[in-house]
């Protein structure tokens, strides 16, 4: 795909400075790129590239004064990194509707249903009576079971399973290896000390606009439905338990667990290798630090916690201040005990 530097600025509302007939194929960090390439400047500290860099074409932030000449154009916007990342975007929005069509062998059950425009890569299973919108792209290997419903827009990759009756809604992106719908982890214990395993009979519904990471597990409800609220993103190997309810614009990074049945609120963030309890509450607009486990309901929207167990940020690191100072105080007190 080729682009002129004036095609680029007006979909991002930019203003060229320099040829703006210039034409781009490729994108390419700005310390890297060469003729033909497109790069940003956000972070300060990379604009000594911007005087010696290859590439035709650099966006960069309306306010930048220049110190030196420069042999590229530019794209003049308010934040280059957002613009950037839209630019990403159409990129690779494009380069998913290039795939369109049936590869052999693929299968699909009696009873179901795909939209126009879509894309089926070889070796894909659709069971029977799946509901799929238009312009789906389903990548080779993914499997998707009986009664499986799916949004317009939607991409799986290759290698995802969605178990029967799961349900994804439109704009959202399935990476390889994920696994929708799985039994939760429910096992009753028995008198004589073996366990019972509890019919998981649920399903997962995932709203619009979600992303979900490779090999990330999100497991069906007992009864009814594990549910991710509309634009929540979910990185790679996370696993998500029964019944589990995640509010919308949630964030959640790789490694970290939530057990059953807990619920979290919207425009929560989790940081990587959080674990968190089941049957509790996370207010909304929480934040949870990294390799924190979370032992009881937060309540308060808007909070900061960290630690295990969790709690208030900033008192975290006040006791992790003394806690770095235990060994001294020790010895202190022992001294003490021996003057007494």
């Amino acid at each position: 795909m080729e682009f002129t530097v004036q095609q680029i600025a007006d979909l991002l509302q930019g203003k060229v400075e320099g040829d703006n007939s210039v034409k781009v194929s490729t994108l390419a960090k700005i310390e890297e790129a060469q003729s033909g390439a497109l790069a940003f400047l956000s972070n300060p500290k990379y604009e000594p590239y911007l005087y010696s860099t290859n590439a035709s074409v650099v966006i960069v932030s309306d306010t930048l004064e220049l110190k030196k000449s420069i042999n590229t154009a530019l794209i003049r916007v308010a934040d280059p990194y957002s613009s950037f990342s839209t630019l990403l975007h159409y990129y690779q929005t494009a380069l998913l509707a290039s795939k369109t069509g049936v590869e052999e062998p693929c299968f699909m059950g009696q009873g179901s249903e795909i939209g126009e425009n879509h894309y089926r890569g070889a070796f894909s299973y659709i069971g029977s009576n799946c509901k799929i919108g238009k312009n789906v792209r389903i990548f080779p290997q993914a499997y998707i079971g009986d009664n499986v419903q799916i949004g317009d827009n939607t991409t799986i990759f290759a290698g995802v399973k969605l178990y029967a009756n799961t349900v994804v809604g439109s704009n959202c992106t399935i990476h390889s290896g994920a696994v929708l719908g799985s039994d939760g982890f429910g096992w009753a214990p028995q008198a004589d000390g073996t366990y019972k395993a509890v019919p998981q009979i649920g399903n997962v519904v995932l709203e619009d606009d979600i992303s979900i990471g490779a090999n990330t597990a999100i497991d069906c409800a007992t009864m009814g439905s594990t549910i991710i609220r509309k634009g929540t993103k979910i990185d790679n190997l996370v696993q998500i338990a029964h019944n589990v309810e995640v509010g919308s614009d949630t964030v959640i990074a790789s490694q970290s667990g939530i057990s059953g049945s807990t619920k979290i609120g919207n425009n929560c963030v989790i940081a990587g290798q959080v674990g968190i309890v089941g049957h509790i509450t996370i207010a909304n607009k929480t934040t949870i630090g990294a390799q924190s486990g979370v032992s009881k309901s937060v309540k308060e929207e808007g909070l900061i916690i960290q630690g295990s167990p969790a709690f208030d940020y900033k008192q975290n690191l006040r006791a992790m201040t003394v806690f770095r100072k235990l060994p001294e105080l020790q010895r202190d007190l022992e001294m003490l005990k021996e003057k007494v």
